[in-house]
């Protein structure tokens, strides 16, 4: 790294430059805030030893200055008049750390080695999510449809506020990438945004994944396990798919959003906890709570800000848009020149009912541009459920409901698929969706 030494001492400053020299660091050393701020005008420098006392120069006010100009140096404060409430203000005025005087070289090198693994792992977050930009498509969260816009509104306006939000809609609608971006503008937006998937697991192992579990609570039970509410302490909790929560964990759930408390599995000293709660469920709750599924007191308690996301089929004004994006971010992706769609694969995009929603859109636009042999998408490039007998009904406008489509749709992509899991990735939808609409129709 290159470091800047500031300090009106010259015995100080050379003290440093020996222990920063000796880890293998450039290093320019000056004695006042002029003089630093040169020195950044004419180099680069990740690291800053700066005196909180410089002759008539302020420190805190060299330190603002400093950062103005180079807002990612890591600048650590010198002083001898170490107290907490310089500490404090330093720290507040955006200072990496705090070194009282008189300091050993040994301090000089722990502070630097600290400031080598925070800066490494900056750059591998920034690496993680350059290449997550480029597995995924840019999130999408404009519509020109009323409904859709209704519901982002509604979402926005209420997340900056701690209020428990639930999010409905069918699978597939964007109900976990709203919840996120619920997050990123809420107040909780630099602490932690953890999910749990509800159905994912037994009753047993949700409550120990969702509250943690003590040594020996249970078998298997080898160490302490925090928990997601822990995890999340300070951020936000995504519960997904909360109307499939067991019936016996309920209760809990609604004591840590009415009493902010909860305990561990195995364990009988509650713990307190400061999350934001956001659901989401393509269950109608109401329904559930009546049919004695769901609990009445719990289902009011998540309701405080409800937001419910149309399906792709009620989003006609956004589909072509939505389409495109996706067509040129998987076109990038996968090295091919498709542009453009023809005009029979627009027509069948704007005809089809779209089951399995922006998850089955998103599969569709990948599949067509991967089996595409030119600049354009043709229909043969889609899948069969958008050129066989169930798009044909749809397009000429048969007799038939969407629910005697879909009903069609799936018994075609069950009948084609190996497994429950290459049809549900057809369908844009998961497998403990498919495996209940495989049930409710009485298909096996």
């Amino acid at each position: 790294m290159r470091v800047l030494i500031v300090d009106d001492e010259p015995g100080i400053r050379k003290t440093c430059r020996l222990a920063v020299e000796t880890m293998g660091h450039e290093v320019v050393d000056v004695p006042n805030g002029a003089r630093a701020a040169k020195a950044l005008e004419e180099s680069v420098f990740d690291a800053c030893f700066l005196d909180v006392k410089l002759g008539p120069d302020d420190g805190l006010e060299v330190l603002g200055r400093l950062l103005q100009a180079a807002p990612a140096l890591s600048v650590v404060m010198f002083t001898a008049f170490a107290n907490i409430a310089t500490a404090v203000e330093a720290m507040r005025r955006g200072a990496f750390d705090f070194i009282p005087k008189p300091f050993t070289p040994d301090q000089i090198r722990a502070v630097l080695t600290k400031i080598a693994k925070t800066r490494s792992l900056e750059s591998r977050v920034k690496l993680l999510e350059s290449q997550l930009a480029d597995e995924a498509p840019a999130v999408d969260l404009t519509s020109a449809e009323p409904a859709m816009e209704r519901a982002l509104q509604v979402a926005f306006r209420a997340a900056e506020s701690p209020a428990t939000m639930l999010i409905l809609g069918p699978s597939g609608t964007g109900k976990s990438v709203l919840a996120r971006e619920v997050h990123k503008r809420s107040a909780q937006r630099d602490a932690a945004f953890v999910t749990i998937n509800c159905p994912s697991l037994s009753k047993e192992l949700l409550e120990s994944e969702l509250f943690g579990h003590v040594k020996g609570a249970f078998t298997g039970a080898v160490a302490d396990t925090l928990g997601k509410v822990a995890a999340a302490e300070g951020g936000t909790l995504f519960l997904d798919e909360i109307g499939e929560m067991p019936m016996e964990i309920q209760p809990k759930l609604l004591r840590l959003l009415q009493e902010h408390e909860y305990e561990r599995v195995g364990e009988v000293r509650p713990r307190r906890s400061h999350v934001r709660v956001i659901a989401a469920t393509n269950r109608n709750l109401a329904e559930e709570v009546r049919a004695g599924r769901f609990r009445e007191d719990l289902f009011y308690r998540l309701n405080v800000i409800s937001v419910a996301l149309p399906g792709l089929k009620d989003r006609p004004g956004d589909l072509r848009r939505l389409a495109d994006n996706y067509l040129a971010f998987f076109s990038r992706r996968v090295g091919k020149q498709a542009r453009s769609f023809s005009p029979e694969v627009s027509s069948a995009l704007a005809g089809y009912a779209w089951p399995g929603n922006l998850r089955e859109l998103r599969n569709a636009i990948e599949r067509a541009v991967i089996l595409a042999g030119g600049d354009r998408i043709e229909l043969t490039d889609l899948p069969e459920s958008f050129h066989g007998p169930v798009q044909v009904a749809v397009t000429v406008g048969a007799p038939a409901t969407l629910d005697a489509i879909e009903a069609e749709h799936i018994r075609r992509v069950l009948a084609a698929a190996r497994t429950l899991d290459d049809a549900a990735r057809t369908l844009g939808i998961d497998p403990a969706t498919l495996y209940r609409k495989r049930q409710k129709l009485g298909l096996h």
